[in-house]
């Protein structure tokens, strides 16, 4: 593992990676939707060999008590096994109930679902938009793998049947309100470079990363630094100014 290390490390010090990539180019990105017949809506995306799958589940609930009139978001991630060694059974890791938040946190800052339209009757029933993501192989870059996958998932999704008193999941209605469609772009700095969508063996290099979010008129709505990573000023101007190019190149996959 270290000589591997020590071979990726000299690669990107000549600018050149392990896949014959450029620094700012993305592996080839794969969006499938509609792939969970029971999910009210359901996305695959692969990014290389990082495969990520999600689904979205609507349910009746009660409201928060702080937003009465506006329907319900959580979302969940799942770090397999049989994704990776690096996964282990048991309860949510560290890892799973970061991404979980940051995927979260770009759909709820971004307002890209009209939450007040998934009220039904203010302060007793809402509908619960559940967003679970399923992480079917880890070949690096997760991050962007799964918010890609969410959005998708959410753009497919359809209210099922409602009476007044109980769903009727064998129905598929209106689309979910969606207004806008935030993307996450990841920089992975190792040394002194940046680079998009980094594999695997990039990952085990780096220093940490810069997560930007952003929606479709570049409007940056969520940013989250992992890692012992130090950036300064003028390299954060410079990703943000990067950050919504390359959304808009994933954003049209959806």
């Amino acid at each position: 593992m270290r000589v591997q290390n020590e071979y990726v490390l000299k690669l990107i010090e000549k600018g050149e990676r392990i896949d014959g990539r450029a620094l700012d180019e993305y592996r080839l990105v794969q969006v499938e939707k509609g792939v969970i017949q029971n999910a009210e809506g359901s996305a695959r995306v692969k990014i290389g060999n990082t495969e990520v799958l999600a689904g979205v589940k609507l349910a009746v609930e009660q409201p928060f008590p702080d937003k009465p009139e506006e329907g319900l978001l959580i979302v969940n991630a799942e770090f397999s096994p049989i994704a990776s060694p690096l996964f282990e059974t048991g309860p949510p890791s560290e890892e799973a109930i970061e991404l979980a938040r940051v995927v979260d946190r770009g759909i709820r800052e971004s307002k890209a679902i009209q939450m007040e339209k998934l009220c039904i009757e203010p302060g007793e029933k809402a509908w619960a938009v559940f967003i679970d993501i399923h992480i079917i192989n880890h070949a690096g870059n997760l991050l962007d793998a799964s918010a890609l996958a969410a959005l998708a998932a959410l753009l497919d999704a359809r209210f099922p049947g409602w009476d007044g008193q109980k769903v009727d999941y064998t129905v598929r209605g209106d689309k979910l309100p969606i207004q806008h469609k935030p993307i996450a772009v990841s920089f992975t700095k190792v040394g002194n470079t940046f680079l998009l969508d980094p594999n695997l063996e990039e990952e085990s290099v780096m220093e940490g990363k810069l997560i930007i979010t952003s929606k479709e008129d570049g409007n940056i709505c969520a940013i989250q630094k992992t890692g012992p990573l130090v950036l300064r000023l003028e390299e954060i101007d410079d990703l943000l100014g990067k950050a919504g190019k390359y959304a808009e190149k994933l954003r049209r996959m959806v």
